[in-house]
């Protein structure tokens, strides 16, 4: 009943979080834009030479979608292993990542949540698994030319991605994809500027 609470909680506030995110939105292309052109930063790299992990803990950016795999892998009922399958993991798999302002403009919009670990770790999870599919997946298998994509999760529900980056759920919550193709040894990073929801 807590997670069902916790999600409905949420459900109601992410298109506030959204408005407050839309509005940073160029500040974050140019902080991204800055991190990929900077040849010494080696979060972003071109040959896909670090894995998924790796590149999400260098970049900086990640900071709350790292410590939200953490605290997940740390709770003893779930039996996780997240942060070692993107460090280490040999399968390919796409992750549309939200940024720390993405994360941060959901907790804002919480009463009461400060941080990852103010949320239940079973909900935690279920969002995170949302934002990850299996393979490898660049923006030419993601995004459509016309008719909008369904994205099948490996929480086992699905967005769909519409022709201008535009990610939905099936409650009409929406994201976007502000930077896509960022080339990991074990998948695909796409940059996405808000927390999805599986709700």
């Amino acid at each position: 009943m807590k997670k069902i609470i916790y999600y409905f909680a949420l459900s109601s506030v992410l298109l506030i979080g959204m408005t407050s995110c839309n509005n940073d939105d160029d500040m974050d292309l140019d902080l991204i834009e800055q991190s990929k052109n900077d040849e010494t930063n080696a979060s972003f790299d071109k040959k896909g030479e670090k894995s998924i992990a790796t590149i999400a803990i260098e970049n900086g950016n990640f900071t709350q979608l790292v410590a939200a795999l953490s605290y997940v892998d740390a709770d003893p009922e779930l039996n996780t292993n997240l942060v070692d399958m993107f460090l280490n993991g040999k399968d390919q798999y796409t992750v549309f990542a939200p940024t720390d302002d993405a994360f941060n403009n959901l907790y804002s919009s919480l009463p009461g949540v400060t941080g990852i670990t103010d949320l239940p770790a079973e909900l935690v999870l279920d969002v995170l698994l949302y934002h990850v599919v299996e393979g490898r997946r660049g923006s030419n298998s993601v995004v459509p030319k016309k008719n909008d994509k369904t994205i099948e999760t490996l929480l086992g529900e699905s967005f769909t991605v519409s022709s201008d980056l535009t990610i939905t759920t099936f409650t009409g919550k929406t994201s976007n994809i502000e930077t896509p193709d960022i080339s990991a040894s074990n998948g695909i990073i796409h940059i996405v500027g808000a927390v999805i929801l599986p709700i």
